[in-house]
């Protein structure tokens, strides 16, 4: 076993377990695709409300990384008939499911706040 095991607790990981792991890596991987997931894990939202609540992202990337979250089966795009067109995105499952995983990264930076460095710009 190496230190890193024993830092974990835990055994070497398998092939699958990686396989997994990159996939998992692979759908979450990608500038704003966890603030996006945070955003909706707080409930529906139109688009013109995650670019609000995103005031850094630009349209085209924020379109870009909802079709990518969309794609992976990670969030859900309504579109209203209406004129003009109202489109609200959620969480799926998948993403629900998540939440843990968010609020050990939100205890994570509670506890290391002040040793972190946090001044890049993105």
């Amino acid at each position: 076993m190496t230190d890193q095991d024993l830092i974990f607790n835990r055994r070497p990981a398998t092939a699958q377990e990686m396989a997994s792991f990159s996939t998992a890596l692979t759908v979450l991987a990608g500038k704003w695709k966890l603030e996006i997931l945070w955003h909706l894990s707080l409930g529906t939202k139109r688009f013109s409300q995650l670019r609000r609540a995103l005031p850094r992202i630009t349209q085209h990337m924020l379109t870009a990384r909802l079709r990518e979250l969309e794609a992976d089966g990670m969030i859900h795009r309504k579109v209203y008939a209406e004129v003009p067109p109202k489109v609200e995105y959620t969480l799926s499952r998948a993403a629900v499911d998540l939440a843990p995983m968010f609020a050990a990264a939100l205890e994570w930076a509670y506890k290391y706040s002040d040793s972190l460095k946090t001044d890049r710009q993105g």
